[in-house]
């Protein structure tokens, strides 16, 4: 089963007509329709960057557009904690995704996986400062759900997984000069998470599903989103530069690793609240 239901009350026999109660729990619109509402509000700051992708995109601006997506991507973050959406202490860990987001691309860039064509004040070795806030929104995401669908990790491996995932973001960043290691990292991530199973609560019924499973359909949705966002312009790569075609599918695999650096990052973060950690 790719998610399972659990009782929120006393324990109850797990015979066949209860497994079948949960499993229609599950799959019953009214759930559906919870947890896409509490999915939509995780999104909310992807879904304000993306909205101001679009308009920057066709509304003339008295700066460069890059230069602009700076500033509004500021304003942003100050609005959300300004009206309680994120907390001091998350808007303070979204920062730290936008470090690290910006490492990378100043990578990536310098490497030529991709890049930023239209000129601005605020670019630094070829990279948009503005950039940083497109990984911020990952890290927001992370946060949101976690506390929006009470997240907990059971079994979760805190030392094994966290070194995988700083060996697969290093692997991101060296594997233009030496080899690339993914498809292995990707079979000790599995490894690493193996058994472990993700907690999540909608409405009043608790889930859970393996852990290495989430980190497969958020890679997925994120893919979806960087071909919208260089739809959008956001970015650019080699392959779009006269007409823009369809990310490659591979991408799908990497943003899958990557989000699990993402995820160790809000765990350590939260100092592993509510796990059972087995190193």
């Amino acid at each position: 089963m790719v998610a399972e239901a659990l009782p929120t009350g006393p324990a109850e026999p797990a015979g066949p007509a209860v497994r079948a109660a949960r499993a229609a729990d599950w799959f019953s619109l009214p759930q559906l329709l919870r947890f896409a509402w509490l999915e939509g509000l995780s999104c909310l700051f992807a879904v304000c960057l993306f909205a101001g992708l679009a308009l920057s995109s066709v509304v003339p601006l008295p700066i460069a557009r890059y230069d602009a997506l700076l500033i509004y991507g500021i304003v942003l973050t100050f609005v959300f904690w300004a009206v309680r959406l994120e907390t001091g202490t998350e808007a303070l860990a979204i920062a730290g995704f936008h470090v690290v987001g910006l490492v990378f691309e100043l990578v990536k860039v310098h490497m030529g996986s991709w890049s930023y064509p239209e000129d601005a004040l605020t670019k630094i070795a070829g990279v948009p400062l503005y950039s940083g806030f497109l990984y911020a929104a990952v890290g927001s995401y992370v946060c949101h759900a976690w506390r929006r669908l009470d997240l907990e990790f059971v079994g979760y491996r805190r030392i094994a997984t966290a070194v995988v995932a700083a060996a697969i973001y290093a692997n991101f960043l060296t594997h233009h000069f030496l080899p690339d290691f993914r498809v292995l990292l990707a079979l000790a991530m599995v490894a690493a998470t193996w058994g472990v199973m993700v907690g999540f609560t909608v409405g009043a019924v608790r889930y859970r599903m393996p852990l290495a499973l989430s980190f497969v359909l958020i890679g997925f949705f994120l893919w979806v989103a960087e071909n919208i966002a260089t739809l959008l312009g956001a970015w650019q790569y080699p392959h779009q530069a006269d007409v823009w075609h369809l990310v490659h599918p591979a991408k799908f695999g990497a943003w899958a690793l990557l989000v699990t650096v993402a995820c160790v990052l809000v765990a350590s973060w939260r100092n592993g609240r509510r796990e059972t950690p087995q190193v």
